[in-house]
C-alpha cells in the first residue's frame, strides 16, 4: 500500500442521514436531513455528491444508489449528546460518556451572578431561544443599556450575543472567555460568541465574527498524535475553536462555506503534507437552524459544484473525506439538531472506487483511519478503514 502524504477531512456540518437507532430518546424519531429535506423538494439533484455515494447513505429522492467513485458509508454516533463538540471529538477518536448539561430554563445565579460582576455587564433574556428570533426580541434593549443577550439552546451552549457598535468584539470574546472558565465546572459544551449587526428588529444580523469556546478535550485526539510527530493540522472554520485549539497547529478563518472551501484549495496548494480538516457551518448556522429546506438544498448543491475543483487539486498520496458532526434536519420540528447517521464519502488517489464502507459502529472509525494512514498511536476508538480502501 503506497503511504498517504494528506487528508482532507471536510464536515458537512449538520448533513445527517437518517435517525439513529436512538434517536427517539433524543425526541428525533424519523428524522433524516438529507432524505426528508429531498422529499420536502421533490428531489434533489447533486451529481457529484451521488457519484461519490451519498445516495448510498440513505433513500435520497433523485440521488440514486450508485457504484461510488471512491468509498461510501454512514457513521452511527457512539457518544452521548448531538452537538458539535461531541460529533468532532468523536471523529478525532474521543467518546463522550455523559452528555455535556444543558440548561432548557435557562442558567442559575450561581452562574449569572460572578459573569455579571466579572464582565461589569448586565444579562438580558437567559433562556433557551432561536438565535435569529431572540436578536428582534432584544436587539435594541441591548443597544440601550450595553448588557449581553445570553441564551441557550437545546444542546449545551452558553451564546453570548452583542451588536459589534455597542460591544467591540475584543471585550465580547473577553466575556466569553470569563463564562468559559466559570463554566467548565457546569460541564457546558460551549461558549458562543454571537456578534451581529444592523440598526433594528429585522434588520439585525449575525456576522462571521462568531467564535467558539469550547471545553478542553479530556484526553489526546488524534490531532495531538499528528501535531506529536511534526506533522501539521490546519484547521478551517470553527475547527480551532472545537478542539480548544489542541492539537492544530494553523487557524485559518473563514466566511461560511464558499469562503471556507476558497480557502482550503489555498491551504492545500502549500501543504503538502499533513490533515486539512475544514468545518462548512453554514448547513447547521444558516439553514438547519431556521428549518430553511430550500437553503438548505442551495447549500448542498454549491458544495457539489465545486467538487470537481477539490479533485483536481488532490495529489498522489491524497485521501479526502466528506462527513458531519451530527443532523439538523430542516423539516422537523424546533429547531434543534437531529439525532442522526451522517455520511461517510472516501475519494481520491489513495483510495479504490467502488467499495461500501456499511454502517460503521462509531465517528472515532475516522479518527483510527487517520492515526493507520500517518503511522501515529492509535485513539482510545474506532477502527480504520484504510486497509479497507487502500488501492
Amino acid at each position: 500500500m503506497a503511504p498517504v502524504q494528506r487528508v482532507i477531512l471536510v464536515v458537512m456540518d449538520s448533513v445527517g442521514c437518517g435517525a439513529s437507532p436512538d434517536a427517539a430518546d433524543y425526541g428525533d424519531a424519523g428524522a433524516d436531513t438529507l432524505g426528508n429535506l429531498a422529499r420536502r423538494l421533490g428531489g434533489l439533484e447533486l451529481p457529484n455528491l451521488g457519484r461519490l455515494g451519498l445516495g448510498n447513505t440513505t433513500a435520497i429522492p433523485g440521488v440514486a444508489p450508485a457504484s461510488p467513485a471512491g468509498a461510501a458509508g454512514r457513521l452511527r454516533e457512539a457518544s452521548k449528546g448531538k452537538d458539535t463538540t461531541t460529533g468532532h471529538w468523536e471523529l478525532a477518536g474521543l467518546h463522550v460518556e455523559q452528555a455535556f448539561r444543558t440548561f432548557p430554563q435557562g442558567f442559575p445565579e450561581e452562574i449569572l451572578r460572578p459573569f455579571r460582576e466579572r464582565t461589569g455587564r448586565g444579562v438580558l433574556g437567559n433562556k433557551a431561544a432561536s438565535g435569529t428570533v431572540i436578536l428582534d426580541e432584544l436587539g435594541e434593549a441591548h443597544r440601550r443599556s450595553g448588557d449581553l443577550i445570553v441564551y441557550t439552546s437545546a444542546d449545551s451552549v452558553f451564546q453570548i450575543a452583542a451588536h459589534e457598535e455597542v460591544v467591540p468584539l475584543p471585550d465580547l470574546y473577553a466575556a466569553c472567555k470569563i463564562a468559559r472558565e466559570l463554566l467548565d465546572a457546569w460541564n457546558v459544551g460551549r461558549v458562543i460568541a454571537r456578534p451581529f449587526v444592523g440598526d433594528g428588529p429585522g434588520r439585525f444580523k449575525r456576522t462571521y465574527h462568531r467564535r467558539d469556546f469550547a471545553m478542553l478535550p479530556p484526553t489526546a485526539t488524534v490531532l495531538d498524535a499528528l501535531v506529536g510527530v511534526g506533522l501539521p493540522v490546519v484547521g478551517i472554520g470553527k475547527i480551532r475553536d472545537i478542539y480548544a485549539g489542541q492539537g492544530v497547529t494553523e487557524d485559518v478563518h473563514s466566511e461560511g462555506n464558499a469562503d471556507g472551501l476558497e480557502k482550503m484549495l489555498e491551504v492545500m496548494a502549500r501543504t503538502p503534507r499533513g490533515l486539512v480538516f475544514n468545518n462548512l457551518v453554514d448547513f447547521d448556522m444558516l439553514y438547519g437552524h431556521r428549518r430553511d429546506a430550500p437553503g438548505y438544498y442551495r447549500c448542498l448543491r454549491e458544495l457539489d459544484a465545486f467538487l470537481p475543483r477539490l479533485e483536481a487539486a488532490l495529489r498522489p498520496g491524497d485521501l479526502a473525506f466528506l462527513t458531519a458532526d451530527h443532523g439538523n434536519d430542516p423539516t422537523a420540528p424546533g429547531t434543534d439538531h437531529t439525532r442522526e447517521y451522517v455520511p461517510l464519502l472516501a475519494f481520491g488517489p489513495a483510495c479504490r472506487p467502488g467499495h461500501d464502507l456499511g454502517t460503521r459502529s462509531t465517528f472515532a472509525d475516522v479518527g483510527a483511519t487517520l492515526a493507520e494512514a500517518f503511522a501515529v498511536t492509535p485513539p482510545p476508538h474506532g477502527k480504520s478503514f484504510l486497509q479497507e480502501i487502500a488501492p
